[in-house]
């Protein structure tokens, strides 16, 4: 299973297609995907862009996401 960071979790949230970012911050879908995987990370001159594209805030952005372990069966 592809484990996702924030910038994934935050553009969905936010209701926003790849290509829909990909136009709002001229980047490629390249760009998109590297973030989203944790390949890559944006340069922090685009961290207030994307923040304010997703309607989140910096720190949001940077959190780490907290993989979902299975509760145990009783």
């Amino acid at each position: 299973m592809k484990e996702y960071t924030q910038y994934k979790v935050l553009r969905e949230k936010a209701g926003l297609s790849v290509k829909q970012v990909m136009e709002a911050l001229n980047v490629s879908d390249a760009a998109v995907y590297f973030w989203e995987t944790g390949a890559n990370a944006p340069s922090t001159k685009k961290l207030p862009d994307i923040a304010k594209l997703y309607g989140c805030t910096v720190d949001e952005l940077l959190k780490e996401v907290k993989p979902s372990v299975p509760k145990p069966i009783d």
